[in-house]
């Protein structure tokens, strides 16, 4: 079995690796490291929580150490890494300057919904390495805030996202600002349709493929559980749900902003701790939401799909899909927020009558029967698709506040009606068996500003202050 140890890391790298418990990769992170550390371009493939951040943070950080730069202040990054979200970015930060704590390399995290000031000065300062979205870097590239000129190695996490059409022009942008010669370029992510893959191999230059597990496959520590109910009943079929056990953390995915704020104000209206996190949300009201399910302030945090990708919660036991997604791929990333870290977990999906085209593309894709469970009481008026032969009797547990004794009331009917360093775990996780490490969500937040989940979301230093991994 091969360890960190025998894959020829930087000692720097390796210090921080072994003080974080970690000793042997995961195949992912076996495969990608050794070719990367080489300066192969990497196409790489594998499911959430499998340890895709470490698996090229650790050999970005190896060959930046062979190489260290003569000019200390405003000296051009010469790392660049893209994320699809906020959140993403700043717990990708998070594992570059956790990896590199020794090493005196320095990272900053850019992205929009705060002010670009501190952002400017941090990269006058002078930084090793960038982690950003890609629409805030383009506004620092029109404001010549950014010299990407000296470029040595280009990430593209969660690639899938990153190059599907809609990201793909902003793609391009950064590209032509990138220099051309000694670019290494790596892609990552979570599943990669045939399509996507082929057009990532247009930014890769002979890539070293690497897949661990089928692309659509999701884990075998998720549990799925399908519902079928009208439309007009989801919302109260959802509250009896949350009754078997109102401490239990939950995240529930909506299809629009409007519905998640909907949704929470609902909610909150019966007693239950909850709260919203989406794009229109400014980036210290999403932090802070997150910091607080975190923490176990709220036990119900309502997203849209901003959230599926590069959450990290340790332990999540149940993701809720309130609306199946648009896309049967995002079904994947949903419900990789739990099982992680060796842990089990739930994903339950309400499955109103309009729904069942896009349920068939979710079965298609993911290659699963994923039958319907009737609950009683909750009966679709619908026709149902593989219905199994199943009726739940719900019963109502007490939940927070709302009813008396604690138990919310319950809403009235209508008529008609990610095993190594990372993994699920940016960094920090608790190793998922002896000497191994899993997935799972942050050991610890170290109170800096700027970071998602237990750091203020990028206010003053936020999203921009330089951050030397040996500080």
């Amino acid at each position: 079995m091969t360890t960190f140890a025998q894959l020829g890391l930087a000692p720097e790298i390796l210090r921080a690796i072994t003080a974080k418990g970690y000793e042997v990769p995961t195949p992912i992170q076996a495969q990608a490291i050794p070719a990367a550390m080489e300066g192969r371009d990497i196409l790489g493939a594998a499911q959430t929580g499998t340890g895709k951040t470490a698996g090229f943070s650790l050999p970005m950080l190896h060959r930046l150490t062979q190489s260290k730069p003569q000019q200390l202040r405003n000296r051009p990054p010469r790392a660049l890494i893209l994320t699809p979200t906020r959140e993403l970015a700043a717990q990708v930060e998070d594992s570059v300057r956790t990896y590199g704590l020794h090493t005196g390399m320095t990272s900053t995290v850019i992205f929009g919904g705060v002010g670009m000031g501190n952002q400017i000065s941090a990269l006058r300062t002078g930084v090793d390495i960038v982690i950003a979205t890609p629409g805030r870097l383009l506004d620092h590239l029109s404001q010549r805030t950014i010299d990407l000129g000296k470029i040595e190695i280009l990430v593209l996490d969660e690639a899938d996202r990153m190059l599907d059409m809609g990201f793909l022009p902003s793609i391009k942008r950064v590209l032509a600002a990138l220099p051309k010669q000694r670019r290494q370029t790596m892609l990552f992510s979570a599943t990669f349709a045939p399509e996507i893959r082929e057009l990532a191999k247009q930014f890769l230059r002979d890539p070293v493929e690497v897949q661990v597990a089928a692309q659509v496959n999701t884990t075998a520590l998720v549990e799925h559980r399908l519902h079928p109910v009208d439309t007009e009943q989801k919302k109260d079929l959802l509250i009896e749900l949350l009754r078997k056990d109102s401490r239990q953390q939950s995240l529930i995915f909506t299809r629009t902003k409007h519905g998640a704020d909907k949704l929470v104000k609902s909610l909150e209206v019966i007693g239950f701790k909850a709260a919203a996190i989406h794009g229109n949300k400014s980036q210290g009201a999403r932090t802070r939401a997150l910091a607080d399910f975190k923490s176990g302030a709220t036990t119900l945090l309502v997203a849209t799909d901003i959230a599926a990708r590069g959450l990290d919660i340790k332990e999540l036991p149940t993701v809720y899909n309130y609306d199946l997604p648009m896309v049967a791929e995002d079904y994947v990333h949903r419900i990789g927020r739990t099982g992680r870290a060796g842990s089990n977990g739930v994903a339950i999906s309400l499955v109103a009558p309009e729904d069942h085209g896009l349920l068939r593309d979710i079965r298609n894709f993911t290659k699963r029967d994923l039958p319907l469970e009737t609950i009683v009481g909750f009966e679709s008026t619908g026709k149902p698709i593989f219905t199994k032969p199943i009726m739940r009797q719900m019963r109502s547990p007490r939940a927070p506040g709302g009813g008396r004794g604690g138990q919310p009331q319950r809403a009235p009917q209508r008529n008609g009606s990610g095993a190594g360093p990372g993994g699920g775990a940016r960094a920090g996780a608790a190793p998922a068996r002896a000497g191994r490490p899993g997935g799972g969500g942050h050991a610890q937040h170290r109170g800096r500003q700027g970071g998602a989940g237990g750091r203020a979301g990028g206010g003053a230093a936020g999203a921009g202050g330089v951050r030397r991994t040996g500080a």
